[in-house]
């Protein structure tokens, strides 16, 4: 019986095949080895500034989800394993074996309720500060289209810098991200803009191994990757997987990578593989990668020659192939590697190592006892590596260079309104030197309804900006409210000076006295304050672009109707008159019309008697407005945490 129970009790048994000798190399540095990644037989010694150790054991996990028609569905039955650190894991089965799935659940990524249990160092998983000793690469390449390949880099690695690291030196900072983008391949095009699809940039391949590499920039000590070299070169996927080797060996990071037939060079990089078959997700081998293919050979599946490994197994565990044995091979595990498996989970869960908080504080130990110990900042045991300020300052740098490098977005907030104020003026040229009447009331209903607007095509960037903060703030890069408050802070000053310059080119073409300007720009920059929050509250809540229009037009409608002018108290219904109490609008509309009044004549005197507006309450709707605006942008940091 071929005994075989994880990775690590396997690598430790000393070896007799000359094919899997491993041959010394002379001690080099991790710069060095991470530009040229030695071949799979050549060991690789641990650094001596290695990160902390963490190994990772999994009981029982198991996921089912529920079908439209309501019944469940088993997408991975129970599976339970250990694996110890300075691993380079691959996690491979046919598509629907769940295998993405167990990585989720093994990174505490899967926001699905499933069961089962994992430790760390022999300790259940600390859902506060698991984040900050591990790292996540997911399938999907989201990055802002104007940012710069090193600034990618740079931004994670400030961001997510584990204790001791922190107190390096610029210098080692950077060139530990020189040797990151030598190692991915990415150091001709360092300078070069990540790209989307209106924006020239990397290309694809290029973008997926940044996604990667920021996630090896983080240095923590569990490494998470879901496909990274889907749509990568055969030559490019050979490159990533000998980095990720480097950075497993040589760090002593765990490192999990869930692959899809990679070829006989990439998968003998590997040390340990887990083998799942689908319909549903099982567990048909477990053990070291090099051993497979002899174990197949045991059940009674020998790999023919000349054929891939990895695609012959493959073949055996894919349902309804012309190959399939998933039934045996899942059976054959039960019986051969499943007992000693639970033997080596036992034991590993009765010796526990540190905890997620005393790896943060073993961390920091070295920068405290070096040369620079007494500047040496202390250890943050919260779940964010560095404090509120860094996040936003770093932030707020980022957002100031991707506004700056986006004609799009500074022509959106303040070329756009200067060309409607020249349009709206030159509609309203002179209307200050007639008498006041409805010409006058119609000027200042759509110069606030213009106002309120100003923010409304911002909406659809708002929600790209969003899917960004979703993936970084699920790896506590940064809180939401930094995310809010960078947006504030740089977002809304331009839209802000946007709706001045409207206002001010409307007003000089309307020739009115400049004795109402203070009143009608004070009540504009109010109503753009409160719809700014409304429209980034929607951004943040709604699903898309389509849906979020949809959600703020109810709201614009109501606002606009319920303003005096549209619909006054006397004409709205009974039951909505309370409409006019919350109407931002209204309480604007009724103030600026109400100062420009007291210098009518009889008949506009009268028009206004009609409106029903009432004297003395403008402290009253600039409290309204302050309130709402408040409580918007209290829900969009809801919407941000909770929803999409």
């Amino acid at each position: 019986r071929l005994e075989m129970a994880v990775a690590a009790a396997a690598a430790a048994a000393p070896s007799c095949s000359m094919d899997s000798a491993a041959l010394p190399l002379p001690r080099r540095s991790t710069g060095h080895l991470m530009r040229q990644p030695p071949a799979a037989g050549e060991t690789i010694e641990k650094s001596d500034n290695a990160v902390q150790a963490a190994s990772l054991t999994f009981t029982n996990l198991t996921f089912s989800a529920t079908l439209p028609g309501g019944e469940k569905k088993t997408i991975l039955e129970p599976c339970s394993g250990h694996l110890e650190p300075g691993q380079l894991v691959a996690i491979m089965g046919p598509s629907g074996c769940g295998k993405s799935t167990l990585l989720d659940m093994l990174a505490m990524k899967k926001t699905a309720p499933y069961s089962g249990d994992v430790f760390v160092n022999g300790r259940p998983r600390d859902p506060m500060l698991f984040q900050r000793i591990a790292a996540y690469v997911g399938q999907e390449d989201q990055m802002p289209a104007h940012w710069k390949v090193r600034e990618a880099l740079e931004f994670n690695t400030t961001l997510k810098r584990q204790p001791g690291i922190a107190a390096s030196s610029r210098k080692a900072t950077a060139r530990f991200i020189d040797n990151l983008l030598e190692a991915f391949g990415l150091t001709g095009v360092a300078e070069t803009y990540v790209g989307g699809a209106q924006v020239r940039g990397i290309s694809g391949g290029q973008r997926r191994r940044v996604t990667l590499a920021r996630g090896v920039a983080a240095q923590a000590s569990l490494l998470f990757c879901d496909e990274p070299t889907s749509g990568l070169s055969a030559t490019d996927a050979e490159l990533c997987v000998k980095a990720l080797r480097v950075v497993a060996k040589r760090l002593n990071v765990l490192t999990l990578v869930v692959i899809h037939q990679p070829r006989r060079e990439v998968a003998e990089l590997f040390d340990t593989l887990v083998l799942l078959t689908s319909n549903p997700g099982r567990m048909a081998y477990f053990g070291q990668m090099g051993q497979a293919s002899s174990y197949m050979d045991k059940c009674g599946y020998p790999v023919p020659a000349h054929a891939s490994a990895t695609d012959f197994y493959l073949d055996l565990l894919t349902p309804g192939s012309e190959l399939d044995a998933s039934d045996a091979l899942v059976a054959a595990f039960a019986t051969q590697q499943k007992p000693g498996l639970a033997e080596v989970m036992d034991e590993e869960l009765a010796v526990q190592g540190r905890t997620a908080r005393e790896m943060l504080l073993a961390a920091q130990e070295p920068a405290l006892q070096g040369e620079q110990g007494a500047a040496a900042p202390s250890a943050r045991l919260g779940p964010y590596a560095v404090s509120f300020s860094c996040q936003v300052r770093t932030l707020l740098r980022r957002k100031m260079l991707l506004t700056l490098r986006n004609p799009g977005a500074i022509g959106t907030q303040l070329a756009m309104p200067a060309t409607m104020g020249v349009v709206l003026g030159a509609v309203f040229q002179g209307i200050g030197n007639h008498a006041f009447g409805i010409a006058q009331l119609q000027f200042i209903f759509i110069l606030l309804t213009m106002l309120s607007l100003q923010s409304l095509p911002l909406m659809p960037l708002l929600i790209e900006e969003r899917v960004f903060m979703k993936l970084e703030t699920s790896e506590r890069l940064y809180q939401e409210g930094a995310y809010i408050l960078t947006t504030l802070c740089v977002t809304v000053p331009l839209s802000l000076l946007g709706a001045t310059i409207q206002t001010l080119i409307i007003y000089g073409f309307a020739q009115l006295p400049l004795d109402y300007l203070p009143v009608i720009l004070g009540w504009t920059l109010l109503l753009f304050f409160l719809f700014d929050a409304l429209f980034q509250c929607v951004a943040a809540a709604a699903p898309d672009g389509e849906q979020a229009m949809t959600m703020a037009t109810p709201f614009l409608v109501i606002f606009m109707l319920f303003n005096g002018l549209v619909v006054t108290r006397a004409t709205a219904p009974f039951f909505l008159r309370w409409i006019f109490e919350i109407s931002p609008t209204s309480y604007a509309l009724q103030s600026i019309v109400l100062m420009m009044a007291d210098d009518a004549d009889s008949n506009g005197k009268l028009l206004v008697a009609g409106m029903g507006y009432k004297h003395g309450e403008n402290l009253k709707g600039i409290i309204v407005i302050a309130c709402m605006t408040a409580v918007l942008r209290l829900l969009q940091v809801l919407a941000l945490k909770y929803l999409n």
